[in-house]
């Protein structure tokens, strides 16, 4: 799964806040090419805030984001829309339009960002799906669809542009585990297959351990990093007793949610 030492994302001194509201307070950190890097804590701890911060959805309240050397966070015009065209995203829940078949979702930023004739945007399309195991469900619509299939189709659509980096939010939420697996597999083969690397928002410990390269650990009291690294070493050798109890389950981290991270602001 890793590729090699090379840095593809560079975060340096990042804040993030909501108006007042500091979620997360100045880290630093780097994900390397061809990585499958997991982002982890628990509830409120800000994963999401972060990620939604890494791909460009708000500007950074200090700090910088590094993206291939460019800064998405002050870059505007067209360099933006280069280095936006560079990483692919899939949503939490899928976030597929309901109006369109699977086909028709992947095949729309072919559409709106390529000049490509229709056959080779509709052979691009079939392509993506095909990848994910999904060509024979290109003219369903995504309500004819399991949630299994409508997160394989969101990582279809995310990687129409052929991104070098692909951000997957919470993409194990709402499965069950064997689909759950499954999707964990899909990772492991498109990262060695394509040689993509993977930022990942997860707090699930099954994927955690079956995908990731390394991890950073959020913390929602210190509002920072407070473990960095592979997810087995933390497991078995961390003394920080957050550290331990995440890896651990010894106790329930949800109960910890404060009144100001909730899901409505997005610091998950």
């Amino acid at each position: 799964m890793l590729g090699n030492n090379e840095t593809i994302i560079d975060v340096r001194n990042l804040t993030c806040a909501y108006g007042d509201s500091v979620i997360i307070d100045n880290i630093s950190f780097d994900v390397r090419k061809g990585e499958i890097f997991i982002i982890l804590g628990g509830s409120g701890c800000g994963k999401s805030t972060v990620l939604k911060h890494m791909i460009g959805l708000y500007p950074p309240a200090g700090g910088e984001i590094l993206i291939d050397g460019d800064d998405i966070g002050s870059a505007w015009g067209n360099k933006r829309l280069d280095i936006l065209r560079r990483i692919g995203v899939m949503y939490q829940m899928g976030a597929l339009f309901g109006s369109m078949t699977l086909l028709e979702n992947v095949r729309l930023p072919l559409e709106e960002f390529t000049s490509m004739p229709r056959e080779a945007m509709d052979y691009t399309a079939r392509m993506k799906l095909s990848l994910v195991g999904l060509e024979a469900s290109a003219d369903k619509m995504p309500s004819e669809l399991s949630g299994g299939m409508l997160k394989r189709g969101a990582i279809a659509r995310a990687m129409a542009l052929d991104p070098k980096i692909l951000f997957l939010d919470e993409p194990s939420a709402g499965l069950d585990p064997i689909t759950s697996a499954e999707l964990d597999e899909l990772i492991r083969n498109l990262s060695r297959s394509l040689g993509v690397t993977f930022v990942i928002v997860t707090h699930e410990l099954q994927s955690i351990f079956s995908v990731a390269d390394r991890v950073i650990m959020l913390d929602r009291n210190t509002k920072g990093i407070i473990a960095e690294g592979d997810p087995r070493v933390l497991r078995d050798e961390s003394d920080h007793p957050t550290v331990r109890s995440f890896f651990l389950r010894s106790l329930d981290l949800n109960k910890e949610k404060s009144p100001s991270a909730t899901d409505s602001t997005g610091t998950e």
